[in-house]
């Protein structure tokens, strides 16, 4: 059965670094939401324009690998717990995948704010991620949204069987990844 893992946590928590080293352990493909990003930000800088094309390319990518004879998918982006629209984006896409039979497992990423600065300049993140690459525009962003948005669900919000919360502050990617694995058998 075609499995599709969904990491989500605040900036620089991670996300697309366990996915790769995921990805390395399991014959999962990584599609981290940067890669949606980083292809329109250049076109349409951060609009709504940007933002309705980022989701519906990965609507698109989404309906294309739930049917398809792939092993599965890692997804890797932020969930704002505040806002209605973010939870119907996660609804909506879960929908298709168990539309197709697809088996979907809940990662929830947390880590303390200064290693998530810290984080935030890896050499990794930066090659990844060009709109990361201003590092104090994308370090105040990260400090700002601490008071002003919810990245980390509350306890017993997420009511998924397949879930596992991990806090990752100081621990290696690998690790987590290896942890995922192993809790969900991929």
């Amino acid at each position: 059965m075609e499995k599709f893992v969904f990491i989500f946590g605040p900036q620089a928590v991670g996300k697309m670094t366990v996915g790769q080293e995921l990805a390395k352990l399991t014959n999962l493909k990584l599609f981290h939401n940067h890669m949606t990003i980083d292809l329109l930000e250049p076109l349409y800088g951060f609009t709504k324009e940007m933002w309705r094309l980022a989701l519906l390319f990965r609507q698109e990518i989404f309906k294309s690998f739930a049917s398809s004879d792939q092993y599965g998918m890692i997804f890797t982006k932020i969930w704002y717990f505040d806002q209605k629209e973010d939870w119907e984006h996660v609804e909506k896409m879960c929908e298709l995948f168990r539309s197709h039979g697809v088996e979907i497992y809940f990662v929830e990423l947390e880590a303390n704010v200064n290693e998530r600065i810290e984080r935030n300049k890896t050499p990794n993140r930066l090659a990844h991620k060009p709109t990361k690459r201003n590092l104090e525009q994308s370090e105040q962003h990260l400090l700002e949204t601490l008071d002003t948005r919810r990245m980390n669900s509350l306890d017993g919000e997420i009511q998924e069987e397949n879930y596992i919360r991990i806090n990752n502050t100081n621990m290696e990617a690998v690790e987590v990844a290896l942890l995922i694995k192993e809790k969900f058998k991929l």
